[in-house]
């Protein structure tokens, strides 16, 4: 096996050198199981940041399933398969009325991509609607939206960034309800700048869980009228449930559900197949019907019977190791703890997050947001056996979203690591 200098050098010469990595040292790593991975030197790292391999690293139920479906069969979907609509009855079970059909694609890309393409056949609309710190994808479209990974696509002129209200920040003597009316007129605003512009918006995209604009606790009633603004105008709610979706919060198997607003589509992805690319898009089978009459889609990989046999075995494994309560009864004693450190050490300002979904905020004495620092505490976590990374729109927030099999073992290990990291700072 390659030494990892050896490997990195490899690595550039074929990918180029701005082929993203992890770290200050680039972390080689082998193999998975459970929370855990291990690097080519047999180093044990606790994974607080992947939230890919939901049910866990190389989960065995989910490796047997696709192993098992590969040596069997494995074709596109343009032949009847019992594994495809099992897996879609299932999937779908799992939504509220009116949700109640599955397209599946390979990336969460490609379902919001999807998204997009419905809403403005459904609505009419043409205008899009995203969140001030956003990542949804990486086509051209998505890229150009994209407001917290800005890349070489300029922002479209369809669309419209609005700010999400994050309490922390920007409560200023104002209450929940005031808070959520203040951001909701944004909305209202991007609508009206749309039509001035005689552009009808046809969708609002967000993640109702806000991951990428770091977290902020929920404003009651923001979501709820930002949606209904959209919807008197004539848009979709997409809601993007590739970060917040699966059990991941703990008190609902989909982020929106803890809004209480049940959304036009919403769109899956990475943790859906554990890691064999698996994403899609649910919403009304009416309107499903009606796209395509006049617009094909269709995916040579997408819900391939191996894919559907991971998808099912991954929700059976939620099922089974009753993952939702992990998640919810785990995560709160993850927060709890990182409660009792932000008492401890000055340059926490406040903890996010709910589920296996959480944050850290750092800000300096001065109420300067501490983004070296929080780059700083990645890199010595990592060199103390703990992966993680960080969000939000100064970069000042560690962002933690482990399997869902973390443990209380795995959570005391993590704060204990968090402990002595920031302790050395």
């Amino acid at each position: 096996m390659a030494n990892s200098d050896e490997l990195l050098l490899r690595r550039q010469r074929v990918l180029g050198r701005n082929s993203p990595l992890f770290y200050e040292t680039p972390l080689h790593l082998v193999r998975g199981e459970g929370a855990w991975v291990y690097d080519a030197d047999g180093r044990a790292y606790l994974d607080v940041y992947n939230n890919v391999p939901c049910v866990g690293h190389c989960n065995p139920r989910v490796v047997e399933a696709i192993s098992r479906q590969a040596a069997t069969l494995n074709l596109h979907t343009r032949y009847l398969d019992e594994n495809l609509v099992r897996y879609a009855e299932q999937l779908t079970a799992r939504f509220d009325a009116p949700l109640d059909a599955v397209t599946l694609t390979c990336s969460g890309t490609e379902a919001n991509e999807l998204a997009l393409r419905v809403a403005r056949a459904i609505s009419g609309g043409y205008g899009i609607i995203v969140s001030d710190n956003s990542y949804h994808g990486n086509s051209t479209i998505l890229a150009g939206l994209a407001s917290s990974f800005p890349g070489g696509e300029a922002f479209p002129a369809f669309a419209r960034a609005v700010r999400v209200p994050d309490p922390a920040h920007d409560r200023q003597g104002r209450s929940d309800a005031e808070l959520a009316a203040a951001f909701a007129a944004q909305v209202q605003d991007a609508v009206d700048s749309l039509a001035a512009d005689g552009i009808r918006v046809a969708a609002l995209l967000i993640d109702s869980f806000f991951a990428n604009e770091g977290l902020p606790d929920r404003v009651p009633g923001y979501v709820e009228q930002a949606v209904e603004i959209v919807r008197r105008a004539g848009g979709l709610y997409i809601c993007d449930e590739v970060q917040s979706g699966f059990a991941r919060t703990g008190d609902a198997m989909w982020g929106h559900q803890l809004t209480g607003v049940t959304p036009d589509i919403v769109t899956l992805g990475k943790p859906m197949g554990n890691g064999f690319p698996l994403a899609g898009l649910v919403t009304r089978r009416e309107w499903i019907e009606r796209f395509g009459q006049t617009s094909r889609y269709f995916n040579t990989f997408a819900g391939n019977p191996v894919a559907a046999a991971a998808g099912m075995a991954v929700l059976d494994e939620i099922d089974r190791l009753d993952l939702l309560r992990n998640s919810r009864e785990t995560g709160a004693h993850v927060r709890a703890g990182l409660e009792r450190l932000a008492q401890k050490h000055p340059l926490i300002a406040n903890v996010r997050g709910r589920g296996l979904f959480f944050g850290v905020e750092f800000i300096r004495a001065d109420g300067t947001p501490a983004a070296e620092e929080t780059t700083r505490v990645v890199n010595r976590m990592r060199e103390n056996g703990v992966l993680l990374s960080r969000i939000g729109r100064r970069g000042n927030m560690l962002k933690m979203r482990p399997p869902l099999v973390f443990s209380s073992a795995d959570a005391d290990h993590l704060l204990s690591a968090l402990d002595t990291v920031l302790g050395g700072l």
